[in-house]
């Protein structure tokens, strides 16, 4: 299937709560833990609030791919734009979406000055995997979690 929008300038920063609503099902995708797009919504405002940005990728009124970040400075890595989500909806993965998202995030890493660009994903992402490798990242470190139990 190939890509029916310009990916290159279509890529918008969500500026309104409006905007990041649209971005829901995109976002329950890849976050099924998501109760409700006003659990959605309330998440981003917590997370906007400290600094997470979320662009996207419209087609008419639908959105195929968001991506959601923040501006980090760590003793280990520096500067960095640090990718918390990236998502392309299943019917529209290997279109070019995700990689679209990537170059862009890449492009304002080096636009503000930051040393890298970094993210997880989950061990079972086969598939965004190879387009992270595409795309010139390294698989560099295993993420740790633990949870806290009330």
């Amino acid at each position: 299937m190939s890509v029916s929008i310009d990916v290159r300038n279509e890529v918008r920063l969500a500026s309104d709560e409006a905007e990041v609503r649209r971005c829901f099902k995109a976002f329950k995708e890849l976050r099924p833990h998501l109760k409700s797009e006003e659990d959605f919504v309330e998440r981003w405002r917590a997370q906007a609030a400290e600094g997470y940005r979320l662009v996207f990728l419209q087609d008419g009124d639908a959105v195929p791919a968001a991506a959601g970040y923040r501006f980090l400075h760590t003793m280990a890595w520096g500067h960095i734009l640090y990718i918390d989500d990236l998502v392309a909806v299943a019917s529209r993965h290997r279109t070019g979406l995700g990689s679209a998202l990537l170059r862009h995030l890449q492009d304002e890493a080096r636009r503000l000055g930051c040393d890298a660009v970094h993210l997880d994903t989950g061990y079972q992402r086969h598939l965004a995997h190879r387009s992270y490798l595409r795309n010139g990242f390294r698989i560099e470190c295993h993420h740790m979690a633990w949870e806290v139990t009330r």
